[in-house]
């Protein structure tokens, strides 16, 4: 209200203002603006004024004014007239006639932009009005009627759009006038633009509908009829198409003379017209109406006046195919889709065997056919029950028509049947079966030939698009077949034509198969390629003296076809084509040239033959046309230029040109949506593109109906391109003379055929140019120049778009080639001369664009002074407003001038913004190509700037100019115009987003993305995809808000979808409607955007809420599980397998409607998204407990949505797509399933301790898998579902053997097909299929039998019994060991036979010759290179599950082989014969499985390569540790020491290369167990010298271990060495302190700064390390024992000087206490070594340990202040020194007296800790041998006895037991020590603590050594001088015990 109240103050001065602008002749935006501002003002203030404003406007048009200004201000006036009514309505009611009187006066004499503004304001006058302009309906009409065929096509656009507002209200436009209206707009669609033809189609579709299904009227009009039948509108739409609009008497004229003058301009407009009938009338009336529909639009297709030329005919098709593509394509869903292929299967069976009038059935039958090969297509395997449907009989409708007379018929069938096969890959086997089938039976019908051939071509080609394949032995049978249809072919001449072709069309798909398939039959091939050609040309010559025309005929048809065979050989594969074979190809090449010099060649049968000729040479590589003994190919140049049929410029010269240059040149190549059916309007009079033009197009790669040019117009197309291939082969003198020669022949012809020959030879250098600069070849001599030049320049001045379009690009591609800077420079000054002189449109044009496009390919431009001459002749250029295509080419070039100039352009950016501004305020949008070219030279110069339009000053400037420029061209009725504004917007957001105001461009965007036209809908989306990058939540919200505020006339059914669901939704609508591969990338990556930036930051509901709502749009109510489920609940009531699994039902009411099935499976990627993204969020999100607890707790509801809150609607989703009928959807189901289980199988549920969340959904995923493992379902759909079953059952989520069952029996079910092998079915797919199926399943079960491994022990796979927990029932672990035990037999030979296949497969390319010839187990030798791809993404659990089942068994062979098992154990029998062919032992069965797990982890742990490697590595290792579990492999290991070296090499490498814990620890783990294996095979050999000598003298026995005699150890040759590398590798990378080099270089390099899992590193690296020494000799282990303690001792150094914040001296915490204990006892077990007490070692063993001991006592000494010691774990190490050594150690001085001092230290150490370790260690020392204990106890032993004499109650209880141990010795001294520490009772119990332990610890000693001296003790009893009595009392307990030993 406040504003409208400051409106009206200012509202007289804002008039007045707006006033003069409006006589300020303003240009066509400012007049527009300014229009809606003045009705803005009125509206919103006082409205009074408008009928004074009104009258002003009406003066100003009828003024006479023929002055410059005097036009655009009566535009202006009657722009702000037309705003004026449309805001204000019918409060203008009472000036309205005055106005329409004015207006239509005016009209009569205005000019185009007058008439185009004018048609604008009444189409605004009636939208304002409404009914109220009822009175002048009529004059309206007739004054549109005359516009609607105005010259100007602006002008035409302007007046549909004024009748399409006309026939909201005016219902006799529908009724009475519609059969006038349907006649005009025919006569609008002659002659016209792309745009009058969308305008006038929707206009006439629109009355159409609504003449079919009026719409609601308040009341009853008058003067109107009742309602139109769809008969009669057919009728109006078919006689617009047959006779155009033309009078009865033109009409009856040319039908008496059998000459059709419609022009393809209305049979366009009309097909379009058509297209909009059918959806304004919506999907629901076109389902109900369809088979009503498709009778009447077949009848023109079999109507003889559309067909009665072949242009004709193929223009006809194309349309009724447009019309039944955009209808049943875009509107329907998948069931709606389903009823109309059958309606079309209904249409095809009736008019299958209408042999009467085969020139109207075939056509008929071909849209018929390519439409239901399109929907079944588009259905993919949602069209199963269609198929199989027998009362539908689609295959057999479609099947019948291969014998049709008519060979496009015949065609169309077979390319259905391909679709049909590519959509549903189960049934191609079947078809191409039935189909060789029935053309060995009919082989002598010329019908079933062609029929049969054209099938079995078509799907055998369709393999190429089906990943499944077909049965590597279809490729034989379809060989033979053509072997024998092509030696029959001269058997019956009847027929001799078609088995010719039919034979190499069978041979041609066969190609198409792959090198795999066809290295097979290559020789085959090329002798029956040979054979068709003439040995030499010789006899090439003597052919042609003979024959008559049929056997020509037969003989070029049949080398055609062997050309195309070739072709496709080349194509397909490259690599089987040798050097060898391509000169065997030459000789057939050679001799069809020398044919086509000396034969007639016009002769029509030639041409095939010339064009399968020109494609093979393009193809062949550039060294082929070398050497000398090479055919002249030369001589095909030059090229017979006048003989070329004329070819269409839309067909040769848009490939070779820029894209960039494309969109000017006019609007048939505009919008990508009509190029189908535009392209039709420059179809050539021998007629236009079908897929009979060349039947060998079947196996064109691509899941498009191929559509091939007719031939000769093939045949120039390829000549054109052989130019280029050739002209750089021949010597530089023909060169010139061929570029002269083109020249001569341009300047001879004129008029048309000199733009014919023109088009023709600038195509051809221009495929030379664009070839030569592909390989930076050169051009030739300078010679070559000047021609070139010239025909390149002489084309700059055609009248043609196109081919000026193409010389510029040439003239660019020309001086990129020669690479000469003068030449560059000389023609650039050639293009400004001739602009000097040239004054016609089309010489400025070209010459403008000329200048732009020059230094395209050269780097840019670089000289200022050239740039500016550039700018200023352009900038002239474009201001020519006298011609508008000048100012388009001209804007063009300018801009690609920004392009190429950079940073250098701007010091002209500012001048450049001056004159787009101007131009696009001036220009009227009578030129959108004008704008056009305006659009991009913004685009470019904002990218120009770049970061530059960030700044405050000038860049504001340019800033307000980019966004000036945007809102004008936003403004502009064209849609490309629009488009480009919205790329000025997204460019300058990329720039600088804050000066970009979403809240008006959202908006607009939103508007847009229900365009009918693609280009703008792709800029909308791809400007969307660049701002939710940044903004996702303020974009959506600003969609749903300005969406709520359209106008409810306004609104489309995607704003509505915005309303409900958001723009999110309404992207997903999008995405369902969508087919073009680029817009429905981008979509996707937007909605990726929203997703990730909203999913987890409070919308994750919604997100989810949305793919729910996707995923259960879907037409039929249920599913196909949900409706087996209930069929076998009818036949089975009381079964209770899955009973409680819940409905997947779709939610009635949701906000879409029959989605696709891409689009739901679209919406299940999201779902992993989401899973995926949670992952590194919230914790929450995976916590059934914390969130919860968060949602109670959290303020924010936001914050409150957590993905585990959702898991029923995850698996419901899952669920629903895993038992939908796309099996694209079910994979897409299952892996979601499979994702959910993985993220979810260990989130606990609150409710039910001990239980996980998952266990509730247990039937529902076994429902969800079950339909995966039916007989029907392919094999990628059951490997993924292998896949859930066995992560389901590793889960741990199944605590009950009953549903565990459920899964296990799947998984059992696909065991049995296994088994089977190749013979239990009818094979439908390609071997390496059923190798995928095959090594799933076998990965599923090893993933099952290796599951529990983690928890128990290997052996317990094969646990015999197993035991039931106390209510019966199996607990998960005992069952699923007993499930997998009871298959167990079966699979452990299928995985050792998956095992070699892999083995064999992973060899060397030059091993290739040793692969079994049959193939393997599991794969066949045609399938290798597939397979190995299977192999590789299974082979590592299989392997891990083979080693733990030979773990269980102990390498121990049983006989319980299973006797159902039809595969062999290997492809080589391993295990059944040896070498020499008796059967093999035990032993070496037990050795070859061996060898092949280690070779097969060696080989991949060498170069671990796939992508899930770390997997694969757990694996191979977890492999190589349960083979070493077993003695038997240890045994064998140990004893091959130089594999045990290459794989320590391995694990070495394989330490550094990979950082994860668990592989590290790992390979520690695996390196000790080869370290033991190594130390029983030398105890062994040990033991059996000792046991075999027996009573020699130890002396003489043979020294076993590494170093033998002489102690060396040879780098690579030793395990000792390379195991002490790989220790030395993990404690110095842990560690670098222990390496001098390292030592203070690496921060952080202190035990006490590494992780537990470090620390765990390092304690399993010492403990391997201390094993060493026994692996070696005596001789060897002194080799290996200073390094040995060297690395002992420096990671006991790091552990005991510890930094002063860790603690005080007295221990260690954390990860490093565990590396104290591990260094303790490598040190105590490197010590106690047998080695030491060898005699040839012991003297060396002594020295180097006094040594370490001397080292080890040093390390008390920290020498940093900073440091304190562990004096614990120090004396702990002295005291291992002190025990396990000798006296020859410990006993030495000053080692000695060193070791007293250091115990005497610790004994006075004011750490009570240290005291007491020190005396605990003490006791050990004094329990030593004699030799060690003596010294320390003489020593030791007064101050340990002074210590507890000075305060005896204040000691500790381990100096009493220390001294305890010296009982014997010491028992007079220790007793009375003993007594004195006892307490009596009263005093016991407030003693201290440490009072009471020494009181406990005395008693305990007095009670033990009591009895052992029981005089000393009387004695001492009876001198102790305390009261007996309570003496008595205190040793109550003691004396009792000696009591009857005490004399009398």
């Amino acid at each position: 209200m406040y504003i409208q109240y400051i409106i009206k103050q200012n509202q007289r001065h804002l008039v007045e203002q707006l006033s003069a602008v409006l006589i300020g002749s303003p240009g066509p935006p400012t007049r527009w603006l300014l229009a809606h501002c003045l009705a803005l003002l009125l509206r919103l203030g006082d409205p009074l004024p408008a009928s004074l404003l009104v009258e002003r406007c009406n003066d100003i048009i009828r003024s006479k004014d023929d002055s410059p200004s005097g036009l655009p201000t009566r535009l202006a006036a009657v722009a702000c007239l037309g705003s004026l009514y449309q805001q204000l309505g019918r409060m203008l009611i009472a000036s309205f006639k005055d106005t329409f009187s004015n207006l239509m006066k005016a009209m009569k004499n205005a000019e185009s932009q007058g008439r185009y503004e004018i048609m604008l304001c009444l189409e605004k006058i009636l939208c304002g009005l409404g009914v109220g302009a009822i009175s002048c309906h009529r004059d309206v009409y007739k004054a549109a009627r005359t516009c609607l065929t105005d010259r100007s096509m602006a002008v035409r656009c302007a007046a549909a759009k004024c009748l399409l507002e006309l026939q909201r209200e005016a219902v006799f436009l529908w009724t009475s006038e519609l059969d006038n209206v349907a006649s005009l707009c025919f006569r609008a669609f002659e002659g016209s633009s792309s745009s009058v033809r969308v305008s006038v189609s929707e206009l006439l579709g629109t009355l159409l509908a609504a003449a079919v299904e009026p719409p609601p009227q308040p009341a009853p009009r008058q003067g109107g009829r009742g309602r139109t039948s769809l008969e009669e509108v057919m009728d109006l739409l078919l006689g617009g198409f047959l006779r155009g609009g033309a009078g009865f008497l033109r009409a009856s004229g040319d039908m008496l003379k059998g000459t059709s003058s419609v022009s393809k301009d209305i049979r366009m407009g009309v097909t379009q017209a058509c297209v909009v009938f059918v959806s304004s009338l919506g999907a629901s009336w076109l389902e109900s109406n369809f088979s009503s529909f498709l009778s009447l639009l077949m009848e023109l297709a079999s109507h003889g006046k559309a067909t009665q030329t072949a242009s004709d005919a193929v223009v006809t098709r194309h349309c009724v195919s447009f019309i039944l593509r955009s209808t049943l394509g875009s509107l329907l869903g998948e069931k709606a889709q389903t009823n109309a292929a059958k309606q079309l299967c209904v249409y095809v069976a009736a008019h299958k065997r209408s042999c009467a009038d085969v020139s109207s059935s075939q056509h008929v039958l071909v849209c018929c056919l390519m439409e239901l090969g399109a929907l079944v297509q588009g259905l993919g395997s949602t069209a199963g029950p269609l198929v199989t449907d027998a009362s539908t009989g689609l295959l057999d409708s479609v099947v019948s028509v291969l014998l049709h007379p008519a060979y496009s018929a015949r065609l169309a069938a077979a390319w259905c049947l391909r679709c049909i096969a590519m959509a549903m890959p189960s049934q191609c086997s079947l078809l191409l079966d039935r189909c060789t089938e029935r053309l060995v039976a009919l082989k002598s019908s010329p019908e079933a030939v062609s029929g049969y051939a054209a099938a079995v071509t078509a799907l055998v080609a369709a393999v190429q698009q089906c990943p499944l394949g077909i049965p590597s032995t279809k490729g034989k049978v379809v060989l033979g077949l053509a072997e024998d249809l092509l030696r029959s072919a001269a058997q019956n001449s009847r027929i001799s034509l078609q088995r010719t072709q039919a034979g190499w069309m069978l041979i041609s798909s066969l190609i198409t198969l792959g090198p795999a398939v066809v290295e097979l039959h290559l020789p085959r091939l090329l002798l029956l390629c040979r054979c068709v050609f003439p040995a030499s040309l010789r006899e090439q010559d003597m052919e042609l003296r003979r024959g008559d025309y049929f056997t020509w005929q037969v003989t070029l048809e049949g080398r055609a076809g062997a050309l195309c065979a070739m072709k496709n050989l080349l194509l397909h594969c490259r690599n089987l084509v040798t050097d060898d074979i391509i000169s065997r190809l030459l000789t057939p090449l050679a001799c069809s040239v020398e044919h086509f010099q000396s034969t007639i060649a016009d002769l029509c049968v030639l041409v095939p033959s010339r064009l399968r000729v020109y494609e093979l040479l393009v193809m062949l590589p550039p060294h082929s046309y070398h050497g000398n003994a090479r055919p002249p190919f030369h001589r095909l140049l030059p090229l017979p230029l006048r003989r070329l049929t004329p070819c269409s410029e839309l067909t040769l010269l848009p490939p070779l040109c820029h894209h960039d240059d494309l969109p000017p040149i006019g609007h048939a190549l505009r919008d990508p949506a009509h190029h189908y059916i535009e392209e039709q309007l420059h179809a050539s009079s021998v007629g236009g593109a079908s897929l009979d033009n060349d039947p060998f197009s079947l196996c064109n790669p691509g899941d498009e109906a191929p559509a091939s040019l007719p031939p000769p117009i093939a045949l120039t197309a390829a000549a054109v391109q052989l130019f280029g291939t050739l002209f750089p082969h021949i010597i530089s003198a023909q060169k010139v003379k061929i570029l002269e020669q083109f020249v001569e022949t341009v300047n001879q012809v004129k008029g048309q055929r000199q733009q014919t020959v023109q088009t023709h030879v600038c195509a051809a250098l221009c495929s030379l140019l664009k070839l030569q600069a592909g390989v930076r070849g050169p051009l030739g001599p300078e010679d070559v120049r000047p021609p070139a030049l010239s025909l390149l320049s002489g084309a700059l001045e055609s009248s043609s778009p196109l081919l000026r379009c193409l010389a510029a690009e040439g003239l660019a591609r020309l001086v990129q080639v020669v690479n000469d800077p003068g030449f560059t420079v000389s023609v650039s000054l050639l293009c400004f001369d001739r602009l000097k002189t040239a004054r016609d449109a089309a010489s400025r044009s070209g010459l403008a664009l000329a200048l732009g496009a020059l230094y395209r390919y050269v780097g840019g431009i670089s000289s200022p002074q050239h740039l500016s001459t550039c700018v200023g002749v352009l900038f002239t250029l474009s201001q020519d407003s006298t011609s508008p295509e000048v100012q388009t080419w001209s804007l063009h070039s300018l801009s690609l001038v920004v392009d190429l100039s950079g940073g250098l352009y701007r010091v002209h950016a500012e001048p450049s913004f001056t004159l787009v501004l101007r131009l696009l305020l001036s220009t009227p949008p009578t030129h959108p190509e004008v704008h056009l070219s305006l659009g991009r030279c913004l685009h470019a110069l904002t990218t120009c700037l770049g970061p530059d339009l960030q700044g405050k000053t000038c860049a504001a400037v340019i800033r307000s100019s980019v966004l000036l420029g945007s809102a004008v061209m936003q403004g502009s009725p064209d849609c490309l115009v629009q488009s480009r504004a919205v790329s000025c917007l997204q460019q300058l957001h990329m720039f600088c987003p804050p000066h970009v105001d979403l809240s008006g461009l959202v908006p607009a965007l939103c508007t847009h993305l229900s365009s009918s036209y693609l280009s703008l809908r792709g800029a909308v989306v791809a400007c969307l995809r660049q701002l939710v990058q940044r903004e996702a939540l303020e974009v959506s919200q600003l969609a749903v808000t300005v969406v709520k505020e359209l106008n409810r006339r306004d609104n489309t059914q995607l704003d509505v979808t915005i309303k409900e669901v958001g723009l999110e939704g309404a992207l997903f609508t999008l995405l369902d409607q969508e087919s073009d591969p680029g817009l429905r990338r981008d979509i996707q990556e937007t909605l990726v955007h929203m997703m990730t930036s909203s999913a987890t930051t409070g919308k994750l509901g919604h997100w989810l809420k949305l793919c729910k709502d996707v995923l259960s749009a879907s037409t039929d109510c249920r599913t196909p599980m949900e409706a087996s489920q209930e069929d076998e609940e009818e036949a089975d009531p009381g079964r209770d397998d899955d009973s409680s699994v819940f409905r997947a039902r779709s939610d009635g009411g949701g906000p879409f409607t029959a989605l696709r099935w891409a689009t739901r499976r679209f919406a299940m990627e999201c779902v992993c998204r989401i899973i995926a993204q949670c992952e590194s969020a919230d914790p929450a999100h995976f916590d059934m407990t914390l969130a919860q607890e968060r949602r109670l707790h959290d303020v924010l509801p936001l914050s409150t949505d957590f993905l585990v809150l959702h898991l029923g609607d995850l698996v419901r989703m899952a669920f629903m797509a895993a038992t939908d009928h796309s099996d694209q959807l079910r994979l897409a189901g299952l892996q979601t399933l499979l994702v959910v289980i993985r993220r979810f199988s260990d989130v606990p549920e609150p409710e039910f301790p001990g239980h996980v969340i998952l266990e509730q959904y247990q039937a529902n995923v076994g429902a969800a898998l079950r339909p995966a493992f039916s007989a029907d379902a392919p094999p990628d759909v059951t490997s993924k579902a292998c896949q859930v079953c066995s992560a389901w059952i590793a889960s741990g989520v199944v605590s009950d053997i009953r549903d565990l069952r459920r899964v296990h029996q799947l998984l059992a079910s696909s065991l049995v097909k296994v088994q089977s092998g190749r013979d239990g079915s009818v094979q439908l797919y390609n071997e390496a299929a059923a190798t995928m199926e095959t090594l799933s399943v076998l990965k599923a079960w090893a993933e099952v039998g290796s599951y529990r491994t983690d928890a128990e022990t290997p052996s317990e796979l094969s646990a015999s019994p197993v035991t039931n927990n106390g209510s019966g029932v199996e607990s998960g672990g005992a069952g699923l060991l007993k499930l997998v035990q009871s298959d167990l037999s079966t699979l452990s030979c299928l995985w050792l036979s998956a095992l070699q296949d892999y083995a064999l497969l992973t060899l060397p390319p030059e091993y290739a010759p040793q692969l079994p010839a049959a193939g393997g187990s599991f794969y066949t030798a045609e399938t290798v290179n597939q397979s190995r791809g299977h192999y590789a993404s299974s082979w590592a659990p299989i392997l891990h599950a083979t080693a733990l089942w030979l773990h269980s068994t102990g390498f121990v062979m049983t006989d319980d082989t299973p006797v159902n098992l039809s595969r062999p154990a290997t492809p080589t029998s391993m295990g059944h014969t040896s070498s020499v062919g008796g059967a093999k032992s035990p032993e070496d069965i037990n050795t070859e499985r061996l060898h092949l797990i280690l070779g097969i982890s060696v080989e991949f742990l060498c170069s671990p390569r796939s992508g899930d490697q770390m997997e694969n590595i757990t694996s191979c290792l977890r492999a190589l540790q349960a083979l070493l579990d077993v003695p038997w492999p240890r045994a064998r290991i140990g004893h091959d020491q130089v594999s045990v070296v290459e794989l320590l090499g391995v694990l070495h490498r394989l330490m550094v290369t990979r950082e994860a814990e668990s592989v590290q620890l790992a390979v520690l783990d695996l390196l000790r167990q080869i370290v033991t294996a190594a130390q029983e095979h030398v105890r062994e050999k040990r033991h059996s010298a000792e046991v075999d000598d027996g009573a020699a003298e130890k002396e003489t026995l043979p020294e076993f271990g590494e170093g033998r005699d002489t102690g060396g150890l040879i780098p690579g040759r030793s395990l000792v060495f390379a195991a002490l590398e790989l220790c030395l590798c993990v404690l110095v990378r842990k560690l670098p302190q222990l390496s001098p080099k390292l030592a203070g270089t690496s921060p952080g390099g202190s035990v006490w700064t590494l992780s537990d899992s470090d620390c765990r590193l390092v304690s399993s690296a010492l403990c391997v390390l201390s094993e060493l020494p026994s692996v070696c000799s005596p001789e060897g282990s002194v080799s290996i024992l200073p390094t040995v303690l060297y690395l002992l001792l420096g990671v006991l150094r790091e552990l005991v000087h510890q930094p002063m914040v860790t603690g005080s001296g007295g221990g260690t915490g954390g990860g490093a206490s565990l590396v104290v204990q591990s260094a303790l006892q490598a040190l105590k077990t490197v010590l106690t070594s047998p080695m030491s007490q060898q005699e040839k070692s012991r003297g060396a063993w002594n020295l180097l340990l006094r040594s370490a001991l001397n080292t080890l006592l040093t390390l008390w000494d920290a020498g940093d202040p900073g440091v304190a010691v562990d004096q614990v774990s120090l004396l702990t190490a002295l005291t291992i020194f002190l025990l396990s050594t000798g006296p020859d150690v410990c006993t030495i001085n000053p080692l000695h007296t060193l070791s007293l001092q250091r115990f005497t230290a610790c004994m006075d150490a004011k750490d009570p800790v240290v005291v007491s370790r020190c005396f605990q260690l003490l006791a050990t020392v004094f329990q030593a041998p004699p030799p060690v204990s003596v010294p320390y106890i003489q020593s030791l032993g007064p101050p340990l006895v002074r210590f507890l004499q000075v305060n005896p109650r204040r000691q500790c209880c381990e100096p009493v037991e220390t001294l305890s141990v010296l009982g014997p010795q010491l028992i007079t001294v220790l007793l009375p020590l003993l007594i004195s520490f006892l307490l009596d009772e009263n005093a016991l119990g407030s003693a201290p603590a440490a009072s009471r332990s020494l009181h406990e610890a005395a008693l305990k000693d007095l009670m033990r050594l009591g009895p052992q001296h029981s005089a000393v003790f009387r004695s001492e009893v009876m001198s102790f001088t305390v009261n007996v009595k309570v003496f008595q009392i205190k040793l109550k307990g003691v004396c009792s015990v000696f009591r009857p030993r005490s004399g009398p």
